[in-house]
């Protein structure tokens, strides 16, 4: 592929972090002739306005190159989850507020809808939960559910209700990259094929394979939904993660119709 030349082309913005996942990508939109850049002040955002430029990295980076640049970032709705049929979570789940988790009275994990303001953990009670912080407060949506354990836990890139790439993330709750599985894939594929309008056409699924102390068989469920902008791609094929990611951020102008309503804070 020929490159464009530079100044007047798309740009991959990618977040001054460098993480594997940034030198991937980077590499991968170099392949195909996209230019790439990193914000190292004002003068990066003024010098690309007016170009259409796509996103990868946080939300808080995010929110204030958003406006300059005319981003539109795609996300799941933060009661996505928790509305779920429970044959696909395996486990009760609730949207609710921090004030409310604080009055728990039993062991629960509890975690952000798609942001990392609070940190994601079991707490025993709502009184372990944190009280302050510059980022939460009383009103701070928080998800919670029953506390499961999961196997393997696989991240799997969705663009157009289909899965494109996969990588497991872990084991028992520890880091472990690894080649994701035709069991994994095959549930988020039926999953998607029952639920799929309720996300964005670009989304990183997260689901795994459930351990119940009290069934031997093993059975499939969904982690979470997450921000393809700012998900690790583990040992998925950076060039697909890349489609997922150019769809998931990039110009408001190019944003479906079915996609607007997962459009972050409402830019379209």
């Amino acid at each position: 592929m020929t490159p464009r030349p530079p100044g007047d082309g798309p740009v991959l913005l990618t977040s001054a972090q460098r993480t594997s996942t940034t030198v991937l990508l980077a590499e991968a939109a170099a392949a195909r002739g996209l230019e790439t850049a990193v914000p190292t002040g004002p003068a990066t955002v003024d010098g690309l306005a007016g170009r259409p430029v796509h996103w990868y990295g946080g939300p808080l980076a995010a929110a204030r190159i958003a406006g300059p640049l005319g981003l539109a970032l795609l996300e799941p709705e933060d009661d996505w989850l928790a509305r779920l049929p429970e044959e696909f979570t395996g486990r009760r789940i609730e949207l609710t507020t921090l004030a409310e988790a604080w009055t728990l009275t039993r062991p629960a994990f509890v975690k952000p809808p798609s942001d990392k303001s609070l940190p994601p953990a079991v707490y025993p009670d709502g009184t372990r939960l944190p009280r302050h912080g510059e980022r939460i407060g009383p009103d701070t949506p928080v998800l919670v559910s029953d506390p499961v354990t999961f196997g393997a836990e696989y991240r799997l890139f969705v663009l157009d209700g289909e899965v494109v790439t996969g990588s497991r993330y872990a084991r028992f709750g520890r880091l472990d990259p690894g080649p994701f599985t035709a069991g994994a894939a095959d549930f988020a594929r039926r999953l998607l094929a029952e639920v799929g309008a309720t996300l964005p056409s670009a989304v990183a699924l997260d689901v795994g394979s459930l351990l119940d102390p009290y069934d031997p068989a093993e059975g499939w469920a969904v982690v979470e939904a997450n921000l393809p902008w700012f998900a690790h791609s583990y040992a998925a094929d950076p060039a697909r993660v890349l489609d997922v990611v150019l769809r998931a951020a990039g110009p408001a102008a190019e944003v479906r119709s079915a996609d607007r309503r997962f459009v972050r804070s409402g830019r379209v």
